[in-house]
């Protein structure tokens, strides 16, 4: 009887973190699918080192703490994060589907950008895989005449654009996470933004 319970409270754990988990990434532009993967006051919390006498956000802290392996203590200064794990139209990203993300030119960042693909089931890197990843700084990656870059997430390479391809596991769910190293204004004040993926049959 006591095995039963345990697991059925470690079922209701995960399902609670993961219902928190949908509620912390919250729109970074408007009407956009990418967030900052923090609430906050985990942001707060975590730059005073905890030792805010009137504030200790538990379920902020258990929430972050089940996806998220580090604590960056001055977030948005060396770098800046920003996470998706919906499709342009609202849509869960499935591994068995083709998706295009198409990065603007211009990038603000004074050292380098990356899209790593993570498993939405446990937020880990997808095991089995030949790569979990495409940065700025990748030598086969190919840029448009405009200075855009397509980065392509799927089960399969699409015909030409095996340099800008990430895979995915078709078997479950994804979740992407957009590295900004050197951030610069243009990535606060909104006048560059990072559109949503897209599904293509490319």
């Amino acid at each position: 009887m006591k095995p039963r319970r345990l697991a059925d409270a470690v079922e209701e754990a995960h399902e609670w973190l993961d219902l928190k988990y949908t509620q912390v990434i919250r729109s970074f532009s408007e009407g956009a699918r990418w967030g900052l993967p923090a609430l906050p006051e985990i942001i707060s919390a975590t730059e005073a080192f905890f030792a805010e006498p009137d504030a200790y956000p538990i379920d902020a802290r258990a929430t972050c703490y089940s996806f998220a392996f580090f604590s960056s203590k001055r977030l948005g200064k060396g770098q800046f994060y920003l996470m998706t794990i919906a499709d342009r139209d609202g849509h869960p990203l499935d591994g068995a589907n083709t998706y295009r993300l198409v990065v603007p030119p211009d990038v603000p960042v004074t050292q380098y950008w990356s899209a790593t693909v993570y498993s939405r089931e446990t937020h880990t890197l997808i095991r089995e895989m030949p790569l979990a990843g495409r940065s700025s700084q990748s030598p086969d990656l190919v840029r448009n005449p405009d200075g855009s870059t397509d980065i392509y997430f799927g089960p399969q390479p699409p015909a030409g654009n095996e340099g800008n391809w990430i895979p995915t596991d078709r078997a479950g769910g994804f979740e992407v996470l957009f590295r900004f190293y050197g951030p610069t204004p243009a990535l606060y004040d909104k006048s560059w933004r990072l559109p949503d993926l897209e599904r293509t049959t490319a």
